[in-house]
């Protein structure tokens, strides 16, 4: 298809106060394929929206200015097409005629246009305004938008398939047939009004109605502080004030619940705890810190951005892992998008700023393969979530040019109103910047990104539960990411520490200036020129500029005498830089709008005030803990069958749909990818990287999560999860002794105190097991409240809530990358060796999962004994002795092993009677036996391949240690497990991979 115009300039009749709108419109060219489309086709039919889609589909661009059709059709070949493979087609729409014939075979399609809704941001639009600015042309405006033509469907399937797969409700508006736009201009206007809201007279109910109707997510004894506090000042409170103390005080912020005060009973009686998170997960690792000493290698924890440890005595580490949960639960792409790009400026904004060197990602959702029907109303199918995730991680991480090294992915069909997304960031910081702190008289200056209203009430929208409504009432909440904008941050904000240009810097994400100027100025105060604030349109209140979320926002505090030399490095970067206000020894922060006062706060009240409520929480075991599993049918299992079923199980099963999304190359300083093995494409345990390429020093990254364990005891998932992240450092060679650990608590409504009692459980459990391992936490994030409620067919009001879920995420250190291993088998004839106890713990297995088995014993946790064999695994490992390294984990031996075969090549044969069962009695069967040697998930164990030459040393080096030779690896490509009844699994690696690799095998 060639270029084409509607129109000539000639012809145009207009408004002479309005230049004219044009539409320019890139498609596949003839013969390329038009992928989208087929990608579209595929998932209609996945979700039953359309069987047979016929469907095309192209990208728009919207100009506004004074051109001819010529000058367009320039444009659009030198910015937005490829005309090799693309074909450019360009019109008028300020004059109504958008002619969309010529796209189908037959009868005129429906056409289908996809615009970011009024003030959502339009990262691509920004970009090409600003360039086509820079080469000369006097454009006034530009917009994008996606088209679709598609034929043959009814209104009603149309408008259905718009809007459940082609658009998303909380940030896009969709417009059917031609277009007819005059202007591309935001028309959004504000008059300054200062606004004041009447809170001391007002009642309970009262106070109830103006936190619910201003979406503060305030709890009523807070309104009531909140009140008091201005009843005392003799005035009531502005709005901005009202809404600096909401976001200050929102548990996404502040903590208020697991920093506040717990009364928690269990079978031991009642403890009281005034800040449950200081005196369990903080205390951990003051503990652990006092032990260790002059040896104390944790260099600032739970007080910045995020945790930092000493490297190599020059640099530090710093990890931080986020949750956005509830914006990817409406916007996922967009949430997923502003989640690692939030993380990541939470690394730029740790000390003076660190280097992000990698990422990682952890998601939770619904199985991908439920049906429409079966879903709450109000939600997104749970296929078009995970896609979108994926691709906001993938995009923001990629164009940042940041390596995605580590993460997984688990289904519960319990997510399915809240997924769950963990984004991760590991930093490089030279250990001179590892502190910061802003002085009076200093600047407070923004850089990066513009305001607009995208992002407003995210932080108190993340302490509120979701609804059927969510994704149409909370649209403002989610935030639009530009990855470029944050690129070009980044570089200036590491020439700026270099040059020593700034005293202070944070990012600027949940709550906006409001936190980031609240928290820098905390200990001095600030005042803040509203009005002074750079936005990406007209129109937005001294309210709206305070909280916007807006992205790519970094706050610094630069001297005086530092601000020409920042300004002008700012601009040599084309990063723009604004001073917003000042920080003043006060101990107020002052808050102005156009040279009047909008808004005086207390630094202390802001902080100090909020009120210590004692929350219940209560802990009874269930029923679970103590059940015996269902064996009535266990002779009838297929043994073959169940190792392909816990393979192909959507947390076993292979991500490599995921991870060839992602550049884990970049940055030159991977060394044990996510995939491993001959053909790159077995499942690694942990991530290594070099953070420093002149250095043979080297960093894992790993996790461990298992919900399906909190189903029956908190306790042992948070102890399990600890456990498995450890674990899976020490299988790639990390040393125990250098291993950080962050906690991520994801829980239902705390309010109940049932709810709250397991979380406490868990995090007392976190407690003990770190000061046993010496593995201190040095930073963390929960997300709570995390329950979806929607009305059901019958008018009864339902609520899920999620599984309690705890992300445990490790940063081990490597001595030496050489002495790296992976999991994939390497030479036939070398000896495979259990390390660890196996127990009779199937309890939450994967083994239970696939075939319907309920109760039975949790894996549990000896805290010493796993210490010692992570020491003496990392010694064994030091020395070369070990040449593929496993954990064991979900499924079991059955499943590491031929995952290690599969990857390798290679074949295994195992020997289960050589598999000692802790505490092995006679009155299991054979085949129970069988079920627990090869399929219990016990902790703290690993699969070991040696060579004969190393055999000896190997078993002397794990003296203590429980071990057993159990097989060998072998060169048929067979997987064979056996005892004295014969085979109880025999299979072919091609059979077991294709299981493991199919489910996802998505294109």
């Amino acid at each position: 298809m060639g270029q084409t115009a509607t129109d000539s300039s000639s012809q145009i009749t207009r408004n002479n106060t309005l230049s004219p709108v044009w539409m320019v419109e890139i498609t596949p060219a003839a013969g390329c394929i038009d992928r989208l489309a087929n990608e579209i086709a595929a998932d209609a039919a996945e979700l039953q929206l359309a069987e047979m889609l016929n469907i095309q589909t192209a990208r728009g661009f919207l100009l506004q200015g004074d051109f001819v059709c010529e000058q367009v059709v320039a444009i659009a070949k030198k910015l937005f097409a490829e005309p090799v493979v693309e074909s450019i087609r360009v019109y008028l729409v300020s004059d109504g005629a958008d002619n969309t014939a010529g796209f189908m075979p037959s009868d005129e399609p429906a056409t289908v246009h996809v615009f970011p809704k009024p003030g959502v941001t339009d990262s691509q639009a920004g970009t090409a305004l600003r360039e086509l600015r820079a080469l000369g042309y006097a454009i006034e405006g530009l917009r994008t938008c996606r088209k679709y033509f598609i034929q043959g469907l009814a209104d009603k399937a149309l408008r259905q398939l718009a809007t459940r797969l082609l658009s998303n409700d909380a940030i896009e508006q969709v417009v059917y047939g031609r277009l007819h736009i005059q202007t591309l201009q935001h028309q959004g206007t504000s008059q300054f009004q200062l606004v004041r809201i009447p809170l001391r007279s007002a009642e309970n109910s009262e106070l109830e109605r103006i936190s619910r109707e201003g979406g503060l997510s305030l709890t009523l004894i807070e309104m009531q502080t909140i009140r008091d506090h201005f009843v005392e000042l003799k005035r009531d409170p502005t709005d901005i004030e009202l809404e600096t103390v909401a976001q200050t005080w929102s548990e996404h912020c502040s903590h208020k619940t697991l920093a506040g005060r717990i009364a928690y009973r269990d079978e031991q009686g009642v403890r009281i705890f005034d800040n449950m998170l200081r005196e369990t997960i903080f205390a951990a690792t003051q503990t652990i810190r006092t032990e260790l000493g002059d040896d104390d290698w944790c260099v600032s924890v739970f007080r910045d951005n995020a945790g930092i440890v000493d490297f190599d005595g020059d640099n530090c580490l710093t990890f931080k892992v986020e949750t956005h949960n509830r914006p990817s639960a409406i916007e996922p792409y967009g949430g997923a998008n502003t989640g690692i790009g939030g993380v990541i400026r939470d690394t730029l904004g740790t000390g003076l700023g660190a280097r992000p060197i990698c990422n990682t990602d952890v998601f939770c959702f619904a199985e991908p393969t439920s049906s429409m029907e079966s879903l709450p109303p109000g939600v997104l199918h749970p296929r078009r979530i995970m896609k979108s995730v994926v691709a906001g991680v993938r995009d923001y991480g990629n164009r940042m040019g940041i390596p995605t090294v580590n993460g997984a992915v688990y289904f519960d069909s319990r997510y399915v109103g809240n997924p769950l997304v963990f984004c991760g960031s590991v930093g490089l910081l030279p250990r001179q910047y590892a502190f910061k702190q802003p002085q009076a008289g200093d600047y407070i200056v923004t850089i990066g990104g513009r305001t607009g209203r995208d992002g407003i009430h995210g932080a108190t929208f993340s302490s509120a539960e979701l609804t059927e409504h969510s994704e149409v009432t909370s649209g403002g909440a989610v935030q639009i990411g530009n990855a470029i904008t944050e690129k070009m941050v980044l570089d200036v904000l590491l020439q700026a520490r270099d040059r020593g240009l700034f005293t202070a810097v944070t990012d600027c994400g949940a709550g906006g200036f409001s936190s980031a100027v609240g928290e820098m100025g905390e200990t001095i105060g600030a005042v803040v020129w509203l009005d002074r604030a750079p936005l990406k349109y007209d129109g937005l209140s001294y309210t709206e500029v305070w909280i916007s979320e807006a992205q790519e926002r970094m706050v610094f505090a630069v001297p005086h005498d530092k601000w020409d030399e920042f300004n002008a490095l700012c601009e040599s970067e084309s990063v723009e830089a604004t001073i917003i206000g000042q920080f003043e020894a006060t101990g107020h922060l002052h808050l102005m709008f156009n040279d009047e006062t909008v808004g005086t706060v207390a630094m202390s009240f802001l902080h100090d005030g909020r009120p210590k409520v004692v929350r219940n929480a209560v802990w009874n075991a269930g029923p679970l803990s103590t059940s015996k599993p269902d064996t009535t049918n266990v002779k009838k299992i297929d043994l073959n069958k169940s190792l392909q079923r816990i393979l192909s199980s959507g947390n076993v099963a292979s991500k490599h749909w995921i991870i060839r999304q992602y550049d884990h190359e970049v940055l030159a300083g991977s060394v044990i990818k996510p995939l491993v093995g001959v053909l790159n494409d077995g499942p690694s345990d942990a991530a290594v990287i070099r953070p420093v390429l002149t250095s043979n020093r080297g960093a894992a990254i790993s996790c461990g999560m298992n919900p399906y364990f909190g189903d029956i005891d908190p306790w042992h998932m948070a102890t399990s999860s600890i456990d498995e992240a450890v674990r899976n450092c020490v299988a790639v060679g990390a040393n125990p002794s250098r291993i950080a650990i962050l906690d991520n608590f994801c829980w239902g409504y705390t309010d109940r105190p049932e709810t709250l009692g397991s979380l406490v459980r868990a995090a007392l459990a976190c407690q003990e097991l770190a000061i046993q391992l010496k593995t201190p936490f040095i930073s963390g994030k929960d997300s709570l409240n995390n329950e979806f409620s929607y009305t059901d067919d019958a008018g009864n009001r339902q609520t899920i809530s999620i599984p309690s879920t705890l992300l445990i995420s490790a940063l081990g250190q490597v001595d030496d990358i050489t002495k790296c291993v992976t999991m994939d088998l390497k030479s036939a004839g070398n000896s495979l060796f259990l390390v660890g106890l196996t127990h009779n713990e199937l309890g939450g297995s994967h083994f239970h999962l696939v075939n319907s088995l309920a109760g039975g014993e949790v894996p549990k946790v000896d805290g010493p004994l796993a210490s010692r064999t992570f020491y003496q695994m990392h010694r064994a490992i030091n020395l070369r002795l070990v040449r593929a390294c496993h954990d064991l984990s979900e499924g079991g031996l059955a499943t590491a092993v031929a995952e290690m075969a599969f990857a390798g090549g290679f074949g295994a044969e195992i020997d289960l009677a050589k598999v000692v069962v802790v505490g092995q009695s006679n009155d299991r069967t054979p085949e129970q036996l069988r079920h627990i040697r090869l399929f219990s998930e016990s902790n703290t164990r690993f699969i070991c391949e040696v060579t004969p030459e190393n055999r000896a040393a190997f078993v002397e080096c794990l003296e203590g240690i429980s071990i057993a030779e159990i097989g060998k690896v072998t060169n048929n490509e067979v997987f064979r497990c056996f005892d004295s009844s014969g085979d109880a699994i025999k299979a072919t690696n091609a059979e077991l991979k294709h299981a493991w690799q199919s489910p996802l095998d998505w294109t």
